[in-house]
């Protein structure tokens, strides 16, 4: 296989700025160098400037780098469709391999960009039935993808859409918001079927979601196993991450860490959201460091949480947890409500048969609050059976008068068998405000003052 050694500025005008755009048009010279890996060459192509351009589409064994932060892509005003994508997309098989994206800042221009567009406008759309999102920088049918100190700075909708993957790492990727935020501007999203997601050292600014992880979101059926998550920077997001399994599509084996910044209205919801008969699919989820604050919310649709977890769920375990600084008195685990919003659907039960939660632990929590901070929180919800619930090593440090509870049994909420070891707590009323609702507890060293 020979590889393409090309610099863009020998065969692009590179007269365009990544930050104010303007500029020629050099879409069609830096698509026909990225055309030589269309039967079977690669491509390296460097960006040694700032091109303006509509979309290109990438083969198998291409690389694109950009030598600094400066250098990279501007889009055309109204091409309403991603930046970069693999030029032939694959819903359930992989099509293109070898990828990688280095360095530089991809501005799609989404202020000038449409939302979405119907699939059938673009013929080989992977739902040509449905509306199509206008994402930033897309692949479907993927392995082996590297996405690597890249910015990706005003998308429209999702920043970065990946779908049916295999080998995807994205390390050093900063989302940039800099006209503010609106409509669904997520980050990070992903459609199964995949395996092996690496998403390292990235974060930003969003409207909606930084990361998405929805396996069956848009087929029902498809799966994404071997997922790392580690070292998320939320800089003012609405919300954090969001681990979806809507029907027979499998959620499994998934590491989350060290995540931390500030959030509006949602920290981590691990739910089904979509109201589906099946209750999703969830196998084994850890999460630990998190440190988030919350900020003022913008969404007021349901209340405001930190840690939603329903469905049906093998097991979840939530560790090292710092919570301080709340502008309101949220939530910090709501377990057993398994949709987006309660009014979200109104008339339909929340719980059903199908949803099951067979064990829960939630490790290494400390909450600490002033005088001045909201009261009467009830830091754990339990609205659903759960199988087995360990509380361990949590402390509540509140400089109030005691309010409030620790954990909160409501509506068809019950435990099987608890856990309780090691909690200590300052300015709470109450610790478990019922154990009728709990068939077994095995209780060691707990104080209250």
């Amino acid at each position: 296989m020979k590889i393409h050694r090309i610099y863009a500025s020998e065969v692009a005008a590179l007269d365009s700025d990544v930050y104010t755009g303007g500029g020629t048009d050099d879409t069609d010279a830096l698509q026909k160098a990225l055309d030589l890996a269309k039967d079977g060459d690669g491509v390296y192509l460097i960006m040694d400037g700032a091109a303006l351009i509509s979309q290109l589409r990438v083969y198998s064994n291409t690389t694109i780098e950009c030598l600094t932060k400066d250098c990279g892509f501007y889009q055309i005003p109204q091409s309403n469709r991603a930046m970069i994508r693999n030029a032939v997309f694959g819903e359930k098989t992989i099509t293109t391999k070898n990828v990688s994206l280095i360095g530089g800042t991809y501005h799609q221009n989404g202020q000038n960009q449409e939302h979405d567009v119907s699939g059938r406008e673009v013929s080989d759309y992977v739902r040509k039935d449905v509306i199509h999102f206008v994402c930033g920088i897309e692949f479907y049918g993927i392995e082996q993808l590297t996405v690597r100190d890249v910015i990706i700075r005003d998308f429209r909708t999702f920043a970065f859409m990946c779908g049916c993957f295999r080998c995807v790492t994205l390390q050093n990727v900063w989302l940039e918001l800099p006209y503010g935020t609106r409509e669904n501007q997520d980050g990070f999203h992903f459609w199964g079927p995949g395996q092996f997601l690496n998403i390292l050292n990235c974060g930003g600014r969003v409207g909606d979601d930084i990361i998405n992880v929805g396996p069956d979101e848009g087929d029902l059926e498809s799966s994404i196993t071997d997922v790392l998550i580690d070292g998320i920077f939320m800089d003012d997001g609405e919300q954090a991450i969001r681990l979806l399994s809507r029907n027979k599509g499998r959620l499994d084996r998934v590491t989350i860490r060290n995540v931390s910044g500030s959030y509006g209205s949602f920290g981590f919801y691990i739910c089904p959201w979509f109201m589906d008969e099946n209750r999703g699919n969830f196998g084994s989820i850890l999460i630990e460091n998190v440190d988030l604050r919350a900020i003022k919310p913008a969404y007021d649709y349901r209340p405001q949480i930190l840690f939603n977890i329903g469905g049906n769920i093998e097991s979840v375990t939530v560790k090292n947890i710092r919570c301080h600084g709340s502008v309101d008195n949220r939530q910090i685990f709501e377990l057993g409500l398994p949709f987006s919003s309660p009014k979200a659907y109104p008339g339909i039960d929340q719980h059903g048969t199908a949803q099951r939660i067979r064990h829960i632990s939630i490790e290494d929590v400390t909450i600490t609050e002033t005088d001045e901070d909201p009261r009467d929180t009830e830091y754990i919800g339990v609205y659903e059976k759960i199988d087995n619930l360990v509380l361990r090593n949590i402390k509540v440090f509140k400089d109030q008068e005691p309010n409030g509870k620790l954990m909160h049994i409501s509506g068809k909420g019950s435990v099987g068998n608890l856990i309780a070891e090691n909690i200590y707590t300052k300015g709470v009323k109450t610790i478990f405000d019922s154990d009728s609702d709990i068939s077994k507890m095995k209780v060691g060293d707990i104080a209250k003052e």
